[in-house]
């Protein structure tokens, strides 16, 4: 899945908390989200950050994050969402996500199982979102959404 699927997928599955979701859209949906933050707030600061005139005439500042606190209201549900079907993928239920109030360890764990390859085949949450019984490797079925990588494969031998 590439950066612009995952987005609209993300999005287009607003607060769509069953299913399955692969890795890629999962981590593309996670750099979305982090560079919109990081660009809205450099906006938010040029826009409505310190406003210093001549001397002892007027001198303003504010710490209102208007953009990007908008932004973040508008992917909070996609971005759980798109977390709870990364857990589903790893045959995990979705109740797993509460992790994330455990200071530290909890996000680390989190972070381990959203990188961790999901199931191959269905599990109890649904289909494999890449539609074949092995993910990666050659010989895997892919739906005609995706298609195999480009690297050739090595033998082990």
């Amino acid at each position: 899945m590439d950066f612009m699927t995952a987005v609209k997928t993300c999005f287009s599955k607003y607060v769509t908390f069953s299913g399955r979701a692969q890795r890629s859209e999962f981590w593309w949906f996670a750099l979305f989200t982090t560079v919109c933050s990081i660009i809205l707030t450099i906006v938010d600061s040029v826009l409505f950050g310190t406003v210093t005139t001549g001397p002892g005439s007027f001198e303003a500042q504010s710490d209102v994050a208007i953009l990007s606190s908008l932004f973040s209201l508008a992917v909070f549900l996609p971005s759980i969402s798109v977390a709870v079907r990364r857990l589903h993928d790893t045959d995990r239920s979705g109740w797993w996500w509460w992790l994330i109030l455990v200071p530290i360890i909890g996000i680390i764990v989190l972070i381990v199982w959203y990188a961790t390859r999901g199931t191959s085949g269905s599990n109890r949450f649904g289909e494999d979102p890449l539609g074949g019984a092995g993910h990666g490797g050659g010989g895997a079925n892919f739906d005609e959404a995706y298609t195999p990588s480009s690297i050739p494969n090595v033998s082990n031998d």
